[in-house]
């Protein structure tokens, strides 16, 4: 299986029209690969809180539109990233959107854990509550996003149904890259999977971007890693390596504690 991480360069010179076209673009160019990955909320920033509100989007608005034909037009399962989202209530959402590769939306996760410690998205946005998995025809995704990185407990829900890939779009600070790198192999490893993050480069809102993309196997080997900089990160990894993992060494099947599964 080839995945392509597509961690862009997210500043405040640009446009959102013009990053939607660009990214559109760049989404085209990975024809023949098997999953696109883009990151959190490129199309304001992720720390761009002013930007929230008057760039929010219903679910099938603008980025949507502009997602789902460059998934079809390469022919290609896109998560393509995630949106300030508006419900019809008028809640703002931190949402993700993958689709299939004929551009139909796959499935939409509105991130549970929000950052900000009683300000910016936490207090701006609405939390999620339902874990999100997508199956391939390879594997089974696990949808998670950013400020999700640091709560184990997410991602072994998704294990517990089903996912064997977890795939995280992120607008990750610079001045904690070291958590970034640490957080990724270790849910890696604790759950057997793979991890494919996906993060930002450049600054926007005055906050420097830790880039550093990467994807981890289930023995929390790192087998690609980007730099700071904008950059397409390509790989290639056997899913059914999760499975080999699990076998070889069944971990998983000791587990005494928070269990949504009977015990052998």
């Amino acid at each position: 299986m080839r995945a392509s991480l597509l961690q862009i360069d997210v500043n405040d010179g640009e446009t959102v029209d013009s990053r939607r076209r660009r990214l559109a673009a760049l989404v085209r160019e990975q024809a023949g690969v098997d999953l696109v990955v883009l990151p959190e909320l490129w199309t304001t920033g992720a720390f761009a809180y002013e930007a929230f509100g008057t760039e929010a989007e219903s679910l099938e608005g603008p980025t949507f539109e502009v997602m789902a034909k460059a998934a079809s037009d390469a022919g290609t399962w896109l998560h393509a990233g995630s949106i300030p989202e508006r419900d019809a209530d008028g809640t703002l959402y931190n949402t993700s959107l993958v689709f299939t590769p004929s551009g139909d939306l796959a499935a939409a996760y509105r991130k549970i854990h929000r950052f900000g410690f009683d300000k910016g998205e936490a207090v701006l946005m609405g939390a999620g509550a339902e874990l999100v998995t997508v199956r391939l025809p390879e594997t089974t995704l696990g949808i998670a996003t950013c400020y999700d990185l640091p709560f184990p407990e997410l991602f072994r829900g998704l294990v517990d149904a089903g996912a064997e890939t977890l795939v995280l779009s992120a607008g990750w600070p610079e001045r904690r890259r070291s958590h970034w790198t640490l957080l990724a192999q270790a849910r890696a490893v604790e759950n057997q999977a793979f991890v494919l993050a996906c993060g930002t480069a450049g600054t926007h809102a005055g906050v420097p971007q830790a880039g550093h993309s990467i994807v981890v196997d289930p023995w929390g080997e790192v087998l690609a890693e980007a730099g700071a900089g904008e950059q397409v990160l390509t790989v290639d990894f056997d899913p059914g390596k999760v499975a080999t993992t699990r076998e070889q060494f069944p971990a998983l099947k000791d587990r005494m504690l928070g269990l949504t599964a009977p015990r052998r």
